[in-house]
């Protein structure tokens, strides 16, 4: 079972990369717009190259909100003291692999397990 001490740790994690997230939000938002070019006064590699930019954008804002809704459902695993156990095995997942990864929802044997199959 983890301590209270080492759960106190990963929310404040958990909390200050919800913060980071949420702060970043703008500027992700601002660099998903479309892109609107004058086709008379640029050329096509530019707007292609403004394109491709607006789809990486898109896709960094999808991944940020996906992010953003594993960190709070950790923080809800947390609250309902169900934190820190494999969702296959229900086996404790080892803490280096929470600190690195505070929303893994596997242990490394059953990760590797679905990884393999």
């Amino acid at each position: 079972m983890l301590d209270d001490e080492f759960l106190a740790s990963i929310k404040k994690q958990i909390s200050n990369e919800i913060t980071t997230l949420a702060s970043n939000a703008k500027s992700r938002e601002q660099a998903s717009k479309t892109v609107e070019l004058d086709q008379a006064s640029t050329g096509r590699l530019t707007r292609m190259d403004a394109m491709q930019q607006q789809a990486m954008a898109k896709e960094n804002q999808r991944r940020a909100i996906l992010r953003n809704q594993q960190l709070n459902a950790a923080l809800v695993r947390i609250k309902n003291e169900e934190y820190g156990y494999c969702l296959n095995c229900d086996e404790e997942i080892f803490t280096e692999r929470l600190k690195a990864n505070p929303v893994t929802l596997h242990c490394i044997s059953c990760a590797e397990a679905m990884e393999n199959s």
